[in-house]
């Protein structure tokens, strides 16, 4: 049986957003120069939440943000039943700044997908990686996360459910135990 344990209720992670924001402030001033990519399917609404939230720090309503199907990149994808979804970038990232978004960081294995699916579209100047919870026991490829919103030690049979207010009705972060 699965024991849910509440590692960030919508309060702390609104806090957590707001954060991050201000880290990334720090280092991308103005975004004149920078772009934010979410890896879909659950990177986009922690990307969109950034975008939102920055847009009304920065009294800025142009900061770029995008979506990044990874499907085809992935090395399981022929092991699977996955179904794409629409990559939306409609901007250059060829000489930009990109902040890679995604929810949960713990093989490493959806981010070197999303790095090969974000070359189709040019060759960025950077590339950091912002996650919102970094599962940082568990790698297999050596990738790291600059900007983190929690970061927690859990064994590999743990799963970390990671909601959303638009696609699950309520936002919270769970760790799920096998006990």
């Amino acid at each position: 049986m699965m024991k849910p344990r509440i590692i960030l209720d919508s309060k702390h992670i609104e806090i957590t957003v707001t954060r991050l924001c201000y880290q990334l402030i720090e280092v991308h001033n103005d975004f004149s120069n920078t772009v934010i990519v979410g890896l879909q399917p659950r990177g986009t609404y922690l990307a969109k939440r950034i975008q939102k939230k920055l847009s009304e720090i920065l009294k800025n309503k142009d900061i770029k943000c995008g979506s990044l199907d990874i499907t085809f990149y992935r090395d399981d994808f022929r092991k699977k039943e996955l179904i794409p979804t629409p990559t939306e970038i409609d901007f250059i990232i060829e000489d930009k700044n990109v902040i890679l978004v995604d929810d949960v960081l713990f093989t490493g294995r959806t981010i070197r997908a999303g790095l090969d699916a974000m070359l189709a579209f040019g060759r960025p100047n950077d590339v950091e990686l912002l996650v919102l919870i970094d599962r940082r026991l568990s790698r297999h490829v050596p990738i790291q996360a600059k900007y983190i919103g929690k970061k927690i030690d859990s064994i590999s049979s743990e799963k970390v459910k990671v909601e959303w207010k638009e696609s699950d009705g309520a936002d919270r972060v769970t760790l799920l135990s096998n006990e």
